[in-house]
């Protein structure tokens, strides 16, 4: 898992919580169940099952792989549209293409990150390019779905492209953690992802044996998701491995421990380390699309398929057909 890695973490500024914080309790473990996305590649659904009040301002997040592809199997998805929130994409190993309709878009790899603000509507397409699948190879990364506000749900489609060396790095205080700072302050040390909703984004690889104690804002929520490896959360040392989320709550420190013994295939604990200021407000979603109300939801797929959220020329838009017929409301 490469991602991002320093040959001397010592160099780096040390981050350590407060010897006088309170460490959060661990809410809840859930276990992602596995399924397939877009053209057929296979996912994690991180959030399922879990009540959106807990994951506010998050909606969705999807692990993609790890996978490792024959020649000809490498899959994305086809051009499909959104509106209401941001998705953020990060790859660790492999490549990915992305292009959409208001002129966004490259080939981000090893440690980039894609962040599309979707806001008012946008259609995009995300695929692997045409030498990964002729020769195959690994692919790892995630894509998270950030909601905005009701007041920015209209805003104009943008977006960010994050390079890999662009990530602010860290080390946690005895040196057996690298962190990497995608989105938001950590300690204040800030990350280079501009986000509409405040939150803050880290991947953070903790060496086995060793613990990682974070400074973390009591104001947003916690989570965590296992990329790799296995270990424990919070003071009561939960068990926690690859493919599964904890909710924290209270506090202002998370606690996260690599156990002693790793697989030799993951030999490092690699975790996603997520957190937000709540949004509080209803929710309605359906398929791509993220509003307050449900009238709000049907008013998108209809200027979708009016054409109001802009063409595709010479291309057939997959991926959204005729009317929903249920919307998800919180």
């Amino acid at each position: 898992m490469p991602a991002v890695t320093v040959e001397d973490i010592t160099v780096l500024p040390r981050i350590a919580a407060s010897p006088t914080s309170r460490t959060r309790r661990v809410k809840s473990i859930t276990t992602a169940p596995q399924g397939f996305e877009g053209e057929g590649f296979p996912v994690r659904r991180a959030f399922a099952g879990v009540d959106l009040a807990d994951l506010d301002p998050f909606i969705h997040l999807d692990q993609m792989g790890e996978v490792e592809y024959a020649p000809g199997e490498p899959k994305g998805t086809p051009w499909h549209p959104h509106r209401g929130f941001e998705t953020v994409t990060y790859i660790i190993d492999g490549i990915f293409d992305h292009k959409d309709n208001h002129g966004g878009g490259g080939t981000i790899t090893n440690g980039d990150t894609q962040w599309m603000t979707a806001g008012s509507g946008i259609l995009h397409i995300e695929t692997p390019p045409e030498s990964l699948v002729m020769s195959g190879g690994l692919f790892h990364g995630f894509q998270l779905w950030v909601n905005l506000p009701a007041a920015k749900k209209w805003s104009t489609p943008a977006y960010q492209d994050i390079r890999a060396n662009q990530v602010a790095l860290l080390s946690s205080a005895d040196g057996g953690a690298l962190i990497r700072v995608i989105a938001g302050d950590l300690a204040g040390h800030r990350g280079p992802g501009a986000t509409q909703t405040p939150i803050t984004m880290v991947h953070a690889t903790i060496a086995a044996g060793a613990e990682l104690r974070l400074p973390w804002r009591n104001d947003f929520n916690a989570l965590t998701y296992v990329l790799s490896g296995k270990g424990s959360v919070g003071e009561s040392r939960q068990p926690i491995k690859m493919g599964q989320l904890a909710t924290f709550v209270d506090g202002d420190t998370l606690v996260m421990r690599a156990d002693a013994s790793q697989e030799s295939r993951s030999p490092t604990f690699d975790v996603l380390i997520l957190g937000g200021e709540p949004i509080r407000e209803t929710v309605a979603w359906m398929g791509p699309f993220v509003m307050n109300t449900k009238a709000e939801v049907m008013q998108a797929f209809e200027d979708f398929q009016r054409g109001k959220l802009g063409t595709i020329p010479m291309e057939k838009i997959d991926g959204v057909h005729g009317t929903p017929t249920e919307v998800v409301e919180n």
